[in-house]
C-alpha cells in the first residue's frame, strides 16, 4: 500500500511533463511558427529529455521490481 503514493506521484510527474510539452507546441503554433528540430534544436531538448527518461525508467522499476 505504501507504493501507491509513489505511483501518483509517478503518474502526476509524467502527466506534467506531456502537458508541458503539449503547452510548448500549442505556443509556436499559435505564433504560426513551424514546428521544426534542427541541428541546434537537438542540442536543447537531448539534455532535457534524457535525464527525465532516466529518472522515470527508474523510478517505474523501483516502484515495480
Amino acid at each position: 500500500m505504501e507504493d501507491s503514493t509513489y505511483a501518483i506521484f509517478l503518474a502526476f510527474g509524467l502527466l506534467w511533463v506531456v502537458m508541458g510539452g503539449a503547452a510548448v507546441v500549442a505556443m509556436m503554433k499559435a505564433d504560426g511558427q513551424p514546428i521544426r528540430l534542427d541541428k541546434w534544436g537537438l542540442v536543447v531538448v537531448v539534455p532535457i529529455v534524457i535525464p527525465l527518461i532516466i529518472a522515470f525508467a527508474f523510478a517505474f522499476f523501483a516502484l515495480y521490481h
